[in-house]
């Protein structure tokens, strides 16, 4: 297996019913921060980490995140006409060269784990990162050079083992998340718990919406029973891969917004807005 990390999963089978109606006809990963889709800012983070081929694991009535990264010739052209040329240079530019996008349907929503199964054939016996658009991360300072994919990508280079991306999520909060089980060695997972009662929680160290992982999980995913809500859940995957002792985690310190849920879908639009205006 190569320790090189050139392929990325997104999931983007989901419905969005937290916001409905908005969701009916348009994807929820297009809905914009300020100018800019949710899900093109996740593309921007793993392409700035030096991946080139972008799997996207869709469903009915997404084929608008197709046409998103497709490119327009009718609009650039237009834009040009009038003499908008750094618009039509935006558009243009979506995708730099060289980088390739493949999508996947989901038939049937399954969870996460089944999502990333779906995309076995396209990711092959490579490690692979899994980006979840609704995890809007940024990083505290402006002059950042990295990111988390980055992060994550240059720890499996080191290791070779799936990496897991954890923040400390102080308080009740801990039972929204797969919380992870400290290993015996500093970095190490022993296990992961998917959504704990807060009295149970193993940690106060939660996994949150990117991971590096290896090929390995698709031969653990296709003989995993059905889990939580009766999906196949990729944390209940990696706990098996922990308790063989292959899952490493790296602590992010990049601000997180949950653009899963309204409340955090509009602060991340503050933040974003706020930080323009300076």
């Amino acid at each position: 297996m190569p320790k090189i990390v050139r392929k990325a999963v997104f999931p983007v089978a989901g419905f969005g019913t937290r916001f409905l109606p908005a969701t009916k006809a348009m994807p929820k990963e297009l809905l914009p921060i300020v100018d800019k889709p949710l899900i093109q800012y996740a593309v921007e983070e793993a392409i700035r980490a030096g991946i080139d081929t972008l799997i996207f694991v869709t469903g009915r009535n997404k084929r608008a995140i197709e046409d998103h990264f497709d490119a327009n010739l009718e609009l650039e052209a237009a834009l040009r006409a009038k003499g908008k040329h750094e618009q039509a240079d935006m558009v243009h530019n979506i995708l730099p060269s060289g980088v390739e996008c493949i999508f996947v349907r989901q038939a049937e929503q399954l969870g996460l784990g089944h999502a990333i199964l779906c995309a076995e054939r396209v990711v092959g016996n490579e490690p692979f990162a899994v980006l979840l658009a609704d995890d809007f991360l940024t990083q505290k300072s402006a002059s950042a050079k990295s990111n988390v994919t980055n992060d994550l990508k240059n720890a499996f280079e080191v290791s070779g083992q799936t990496q897991l991306s954890v923040m400390q999520v102080p308080g009740a909060d801990i039972s929204k998340y797969g919380v992870i089980v400290h290993g015996a060695t500093q970095g190490a997972v022993a296990g992961i718990v998917e959504k704990p009662s807060f009295e149970e929680a193993p940690s106060d160290m939660a996994s949150i919406g990117r991971y590096i992982l290896t090929p390995d999980i698709f031969d653990v995913l296709r003989d995993l029973p059905a889990g939580s809500g009766g999906e196949i859940q990729l944390a209940d995957a990696i706990n098996i891969q922990a308790q063989r002792g292959n899952v490493n985690a790296v602590h992010s310190t990049a601000l997180r917004f949950d653009c899963g849920s309204v409340d955090g879908f509009l602060a991340a639009i503050s933040h974003v807005s706020n930080l323009r205006n300076r």
